[in-house]
């Protein structure tokens, strides 16, 4: 059974940083690709960021690619999101995705594994 168990959000006052952690657990990961999404209140569910354990293509999008990197460390199945010169509106609930090849998808239901979602609080 595949578990993303994320960690790391918080509050944090605008211009500051967080790092994300998404742990995964209950297969080899290692073909596949994990991704960031993030979901405000009233809004729709958008990728912020995704990686291909593989080969470590990365894709963002376009309101955080200067501000934010997407990593992972293949022996730990972990994917990091680490968030620098955070703005009020990067405030939502921030979701760990994963599916079982390279691809990248904007789509979130292309996406099979979820994790439970971390909170991310911006302060102006």
């Amino acid at each position: 059974q595949v578990q993303l168990v994320e960690s790391g959000g918080g509050l944090v006052q605008s211009g500051g940083s967080l790092r994300l952690s998404c742990a995964a657990s209950g297969r080899d990961f290692s073909t596949s690709t994990m991704a960031w999404f993030r979901q405000a209140p009233g809004k729709e569910r958008e990728l912020v960021a995704a990686i291909s354990f593989s080969d470590g293509r990365v894709t963002y999008a376009d309101s955080v690619k200067t501000r934010f990197t997407i990593s992972r460390e293949i022996a730990k199945n972990t994917a990091y999101l680490q968030m620098n010169v955070l703005k009020t509106e990067d405030t939502a609930v921030y979701y760990c995705a994963g599916r079982g090849d390279n691809l990248f998808y904007r789509v979130p239901e292309f996406y099979t594994w979820w994790g439970q979602g971390t909170q991310v609080i911006v302060s102006s």
